[in-house]
């Protein structure tokens, strides 16, 4: 294991390091209609006929149709029709908030024709009982973007048959963005990364301070205000994560120091992270049933390349957002894949804490924090311990590019070439390791006139392979000099000579 962690070792070139939710999708279900046996119950409790079930749901399906024309009417927008499943809703999105800019209030309305769940009346002639059972219909659905003031760029997804069941879209990082408007600190985003903040203790607090009271008076809000249908089952909608994303960004100040470095860790990434690894991110044990649904996968996108290690409904990955932010991501799909230590209610209705899994709520989100948070950090831990050659590619690009910008200009090394290999050596005599050499030593090795050797002198001060005793006219070799050295002689010995010989 490394000694020090990435954000350690680069901490010069870092513009901060941010902790923060991401991608965040919530469902809204109606407690006694989400169900088949529950929408059963409540049909024969307000005196309506099972198989008269769709014509109970068609004046329903007529309101939220009616209150999309009116909303879409009010912001002087069009419904725009989606009838190709492979168009993508977020680029259109994208590019009506280029035109229109990103003040609150609905954006844009999308509407498709969508799988959704759906109830049939069946009548059971062995029991002679009459009842909705479930089924997998067709429905059009309604995506209604909106920025909101608080969350920023978010979506609800409303069908137009029963049983209603929503989905809430939001990202943690548009809201924190608005968070940080609001307060006046200076940051840079790009898409859904920052590249910059002004302040970066106070936007990790800010981030922390995420609250679920504040995002369950947003989605009661939006609900009423889209879904105008609770008045007939008398209900409120119960809210609970279907999936969340939760990333820690290191923002890099150079494209120069994060492309190296990611190409080399992320060639490894996907070797060395075996099943008990993969298990240990994300703080589970490996057992039979898990076994098998452990893996990691390296995959290629525009923005570069992604490292998934996967098991079950959780997965960590890491990727390079714009070749500045090097992103580590948790994500989960079932929040009950992690458990803690919380109030169990049993059947007996006494309630003692123990180890359980973590509830589906949107009040989750508190805990499920510090374990994501807690992923990354072990994903990150073990990042450090891989080999980072990018620091050696950087020296070696120092020193075998030219310097124009001295005065006069200063060559690269050339380390093939034979006047360059002798003065090489000359340095590396072993009499000069403890006090170092003085001009005068050096031409009692090198064939060379006094002034061309104090230019060599200046030369290798600059491209930082010796360094001058102060006071003194002694210079002596620098670490990065002697590594730099070393490197070059061993490799022209034991491997170029060798391989030139026996092509010979």
């Amino acid at each position: 294991m490394a000694t020090t962690g990435l954000t350690e070792r680069y901490a010069a070139n870092l513009q901060g390091v941010l902790s923060c939710f991401d991608r965040i999708i919530i469902t809204g279900t109606l407690p006694g209609a989400c169900y088949a046996k529950g929408m059963t119950v409540f049909l024969y409790s307000h005196g309506i006929r099972i198989f008269d079930y769709p014509r109970f749901a068609e004046p329903l399906r007529e309101r939220i149709r009616e209150r999309a024309q009116e909303v879409c009417a009010a912001a002087g927008i069009k419904i725009e029709h989606v009838s190709n499943s492979s168009i993508r809703k977020e680029e259109r999105v994208a590019r009506v908030l280029a035109v229109r800019g990103d003040a609150p209030g609905l954006v844009h309305v999308l509407s498709a024709m969508e799988a959704c769940p759906s109830y049939k009346p069946w009548h059971d002639k062995v029991s002679g009982t009459t009842y909705l059972r479930p089924e997998q219909g067709k429905c059009l659905h309604y995506y209604f973007y909106f920025i909101d003031e608080e969350l920023g760029l978010c979506y609800l997804r409303v069908p137009t048959w029963a049983p209603f069941g929503l989905q809430f879209y939001c990202n943690g990082h548009s809201a924190l963005a608005r968070t940080l408007a609001r307060e006046g600190i200076d940051f840079l985003q790009q898409d859904n990364a920052f590249l910059r903040v002004a302040d970066i203790e106070r936007a990790q607090a800010l981030s922390d301070a995420f609250s679920p009271d504040v995002l369950h008076r947003r989605l009661d809000h939006y609900a009423q205000w889209l879904c105008p249908v609770l008045d007939v089952f008398g209900q409120v909608y119960h809210w609970s994560v279907r999936q969340a994303e939760y990333s820690t960004d290191l923002m890099f100040r150079s494209e120069q120091i994060l492309v190296p470095l990611y190409d080399a860790i992320s060639r490894q990434a996907v070797l060395a992270a075996n099943a008990d690894r993969v298990a240990g991110f994300l703080g589970k044990k490996i057992t039979p049933q898990l076994a098998q649904e452990i893996g990691s996968r390296l995959s290629t996108r525009i923005e570069g390349r992604c490292i998934k290690h996967y098991m079950g409904a959780a997965s960590v990955k890491v990727y390079d957002k714009f070749s500045r932010v090097l992103r580590v991501e948790t994500t989960i799909n079932d929040l009950s894949f992690f458990k803690h230590h919380r109030k169990v209610e049993h059947k007996d209705r006494d309630a003692t804490r123990a180890l359980a899994p973590l509830k589906k709520t949107i009040y989750s989100l508190i805990d499920l924090r510090e374990i994501l948070l807690g992923c990354n950090q072990r994903y990150l831990a073990f990042l450090s311990s891989l080999d980072d050659p990018s620091a050696g590619e950087r020296d070696l690009q120092r020193l075998s590019q030219p310097r124009v910008g001295t005065d006069p200009s200063i060559k690269g090394l050339n380390f093939f070439d034979a006047a360059e290999q002798m003065l090489l050596r000359a340095l590396q005599q072993g009499e000069f390791n403890i006090h170092g050499w003085r001009r005068a030593d050096l031409l009692a090795h090198l064939s060379i006139t006094p002034s061309a050797m104090s230019r060599q002198l200046k030369r290798l001060r600059v491209l930082g392979l010796i360094k001058k005793v102060a006071h003194t006219y002694r210079y002596y070799l620098t670490h990065l000099g002697r590594a730099a050295i070393a490197a070059a002689c061993s490799l022209t010995r034991f491997n170029i000579v060798p391989a030139m010989a026996a092509v010979a």
